[in-house]
């Protein structure tokens, strides 16, 4: 009986430590996803008088963050989809927009995908490709944006947005 309870106990073990739990990709997140904007018609504008989908990225710590090399994504099966361009920095706790609006030719920071007003995935995501953060949002309403509260730690709220500034 003896070795039926080691060999069950081990075959239990084995089963446990090679089962990847799902957050095991996550990183402990010194800059987080603090708001975003999928449908802006007149909130916040880019330096080209352009009112574009945004993401507000949150520094958590009290020194400047390089996120050169990072990237930000709307799909979990292209972790790479658009990097950080070398020299990106977020000052401590401070604030980071992006511009989701597939407008890469643009100067600063455009990303080479849009929101979906329909709801998607957001990841901010390590050059080692592991995820730091990942906000999943629903429909969204025009000129609502959806939010941490508390700012950079807080659960996600709809909200009137609060672009670079606290939540």
């Amino acid at each position: 009986m003896e070795i039926k309870n080691f060999i069950l106990a081990a075959i239990i073990l084995v089963f446990v430590f090679s089962c990847k739990k799902e957050d095991e990709d996550f990183e402990i997140p010194t800059v987080v996803i603090n708001e975003l904007m999928a449908v802006n018609s007149f909130s916040a504008m880019d330096q080209n008088n352009q009112f574009d989908d945004w993401v507000e990225l949150y520094n958590n710590t009290s020194a400047t963050v390089d996120l050169s090399g990072h990237y930000l994504t709307d799909s979990k099966n292209n972790l790479s989809k658009w990097k950080f361009p070398s020299g990106t920095s977020i000052e401590a706790n401070s604030f980071l927009i992006v511009w989701a609006d597939k407008d890469t030719l643009q100067t600063g920071l455009h990303t080479n995908f849009k929101l979906s007003s329909t709801g998607e995935k957001v990841l901010l995501v390590s050059p080692t490709l592991k995820i730091i953060d990942k906000v999943e949002y629903g429909p969204q309403t025009k000129e609502v944006s959806y939010s941490r509260s508390p700012n950079g730690s807080g659960q996600f709220v709809w909200r009137a947005p609060t672009w670079g500034y606290i939540n």
